[in-house]
């Protein structure tokens, strides 16, 4: 019976890391926009914005935030709890539980 579990459990591997973040070099794969940039305008000023962002990236990872949840929190920030795309009896005051 046990062995039946294993092979079942195996043959359904593939689909256990399909959510998982994609990663390049260690880091999270939307990083790999930069090296078009890197190709198109080798500098210095490229590879320390590049570095920058790169730490921008494993900060927010270490903080346990992905690329787009920061985005949404910056989004937030930034707009408060003003709701203009809300209307009338539609607007609510928005409530942050995270």
């Amino acid at each position: 019976m046990k062995e039946l579990e294993n092979l079942e459990d195996k043959m359904n591997w593939h689909w256990r890391d399909t959510m998982r973040t994609v990663r390049f070099l260690g880091f999270d794969a939307r990083v790999a926009f930069l090296i078009p940039v890197w190709l198109i305008y080798l500098r210095w000023s490229t590879i320390i914005l590049s570095f920058m962002v790169f730490y921008v990236f494993k900060m927010l990872e270490n903080k346990g935030l992905t690329f787009p949840a920061a985005l949404r929190a910056l989004r937030c920030w930034i707009i408060g709890s003003e709701r203009p795309g809300q209307i009338g009896v539609n607007k609510h005051e928005f409530l942050d539980y995270g």
